[in-house]
């Protein structure tokens, strides 16, 4: 097995026929299951653009929350791991250092941190990896050094920086200037370069109307960029995309550094804003196995995938090698419903569902089942799951 056995033991009966054909029929649903041929073609393939593109790719662990397939990023060519939440990174770190041979790994905290506590699991979690955190405030870069004075470590920094999204960062060039002075008086830190995560551009559908948006917020992170190189400030790292700007963000060519996160699965949200672009040519490798369970309804069947098995923010799932006659609808907390006029499906049957975004409803669960065709070849623990502090 790829991982620990704390979250799989009460699998037991479909890991004693892990290969067998038809195995996937033991699954209890609502599952996740996943093409692991599917994920390992969209690894290589992100991974073979970054490279002919050259620039760093660093994806982001919020979308899967695997130390899996973590280690299956860095061992395609990743730099590093992005990670939303310090509890996340900590859960991947400890499991990379246990499971391989990547006890230097490259972390970067995406999300400000703030307060001493924060600063210091940052300073024991800088201990146990090459560890990058972004700032947006004077206070934050205080506390990051008083926390790694306190415990004798180095801690490096990004200056984030709002590029229109308006979730964090700062707001112009004083402020970064002001963080990085900060940055560079303090004894404990190091200035490594800039952050600007457009996460308002990912889904924006069109091509063209997504270039536009991505050269407006682009610009507002050069000119953050051309503030510090012309104080003397070297900018060494240029953090920031996504899925949705992937090809665009190289096209432009102002960032070094890429942060995609959701390629690796795909979701309903993103093939609905990307279609046939660039960015979309991804395949569908992650999708909620569930089981019809009530069918006495002329025009429309019970399945027992509800909401609770699966983030709704995004809207509706499709159903999969369905479409457009069956449609998806919630029908309460454990059920959904499937419209599916003159249907012919079983009592038991089971169907598969493209969540609508992947990132919130993997952290639903324990296990992602990897899948070849009928066959179940593996179970991947959601090493992260709920580590959102």
């Amino acid at each position: 097995m790829s991982d620990g056995r704390r979250d799989v033991r009460a699998y037991h009966e479909v890991l004693e026929h892990l290969g067998e054909a038809n195995s996937r029929a033991l699954l209890a649903t609502p599952a996740l299951v996943c093409d692991l041929g599917l994920l390992r073609s969209n690894i290589e393939r992100m991974a073979s653009l970054a490279r002919d593109a050259d620039v760093a790719l660093r994806p982001h662990v919020k979308s899967h929350k695997s130390a899996f397939i973590a280690e299956q990023q860095l061992r395609a060519g990743a730099v590093g791991l992005s990670f939303a939440k310090m509890g996340e990174a900590e859960a991947i770190v400890e499991r990379l250092k246990v499971d391989g041979d990547f006890t230097a790994v490259s972390v970067l905290l995406t999300s400000p941190l703030v307060g001493r506590p924060s600063g210091e699991r940052a300073a024991a979690l800088a201990a146990r990896c090459d560890l990058i955190v972004v700032v947006d405030h004077c206070d934050g870069v205080d506390e990051l050094e008083a926390a790694a004075m306190a415990s004798e470590t180095t801690i490096s920094v990004l200056c984030d920086v709002d590029v229109g999204l308006g979730r964090t960062g700062v707001v112009g060039a004083a402020e970064a200037l002001a963080v990085v002075e900060r940055v560079h008086a303090a004894t404990r830190l190091r200035f490594k370069g800039v952050q600007g995560y457009g996460g308002h551009l990912q889904h924006i559908a069109g091509r063209e109307h997504r270039r536009e948006a991505t050269i407006a917020s682009t610009t507002r992170l050069g000119a953050v960029i051309e503030a510090l190189e012309s104080a003397g400030v070297a900018v060494a790292i240029r953090s920031g995309g996504g899925t949705g700007t992937m090809g665009l963000d190289v096209e432009i060519g102002l960032l070094n550094e890429l942060q995609p996160g959701s390629y690796v699965f795909m979701d309903r949200e993103y093939r609905d804003a990307l279609g046939e672009d660039p960015e979309g040519r991804f395949a569908q490798s992650l999708t909620l196995l569930t089981s019809v369970i009530s069918v006495n309804h002329e025009d429309y069947v019970t399945v027992d995938a509800g909401l609770k098995s699966m983030a709704t923010d995004a809207g509706l799932p499709t159903v999969l090698g369905h479409e457009p006659k069956a449609t998806y609808q919630f029908f309460g907390d454990e059920q959904g419903m499937v419209t599916y006029p003159g249907h012919s499906l079983r009592r038991g049957e089971r169907l598969e569902l493209v969540p609508p975004h992947c990132d919130p409803t993997v952290d639903r669960y324990d296990v992602v089942w990897l899948v070849h065709d009928d066959v179940v070849v593996d179970v991947i623990d959601i090493t992260a799951r709920g580590r959102s502090q």
